[in-house]
């Protein structure tokens, strides 16, 4: 493990919890269970001292073991199954409506929703669904939805007025602060 992948790590995540976020999500790809767990010690410790959830990606073993409140899995991911028998808060992502209540069926407590819009982060991204697509699944299922994809400040409120219930940001985690006023002011 490199070092300076921890620190950053970890100084994102200290940002976007000093900047108001709710939800930290352990999301490093390529590497093995041992080393995920291993870089998601010192961030789990962080969101409790924080007051906020911890979520692992992809991964169900290193949730348990790291004790997260939860695990997103994607649509072609694993342990579905394992996750509820664990009691781990599970999120699954959705790009269609059928893909959305399908989740909801196979036991999502919540859905990610998107790629709202195009995004550098994830480059196999489906082509994005707009608010509008983003509306459709808000309007369809029960469980919360949690808009992805290309989220910034300068469009968050479009994301809550389609109804999603919280965004996920991967670009914008360490500008949280500007992140966060944007949806209190969206909310009013």
């Amino acid at each position: 493990m490199k070092l300076h992948a921890l620190v950053s790590e970890l100084s994102v995540a200290r940002a976007a919890v000093e900047g108001g976020a709710t939800v930290i999500q352990l999301r490093i790809k390529d590497v093995s269970t041992d080393e995920l767990v291993e870089r998601g010690r010192p961030i789990r410790e962080l969101s409790r001292q924080a007051g906020a959830l911890f979520v692992v990606n992809d991964d169900v073993d290193a949730a348990e073991r790291l004790d997260a409140d939860g695990v997103h899995l994607g649509r072609r991911d694993p342990g579905v199954e394992r996750a509820l028998g664990a009691r781990l808060l599970l999120g699954l992502s959705a790009a269609t409506l059928d893909e959305a209540s399908a989740a909801e069926r196979a036991g999502a407590a919540y859905i990610g929703a998107g790629p709202v819009w195009e995004t550098p982060s994830k480059l196999d991204a489906d082509p994005p669904t707009g608010p509008r697509g983003l509306a459709e699944i808000c309007t369809h299922v029960s469980v919360p939805v949690v808009a992805i994809g290309g989220i910034d400040a300068s469009n968050v409120s479009e994301c809550l007025a389609a109804g999603a219930t919280g965004v996920a940001v991967i670009r914008a985690a360490a500008e949280a602060r500007a992140l966060r006023d944007a949806i209190d002011r969206a909310s009013l």
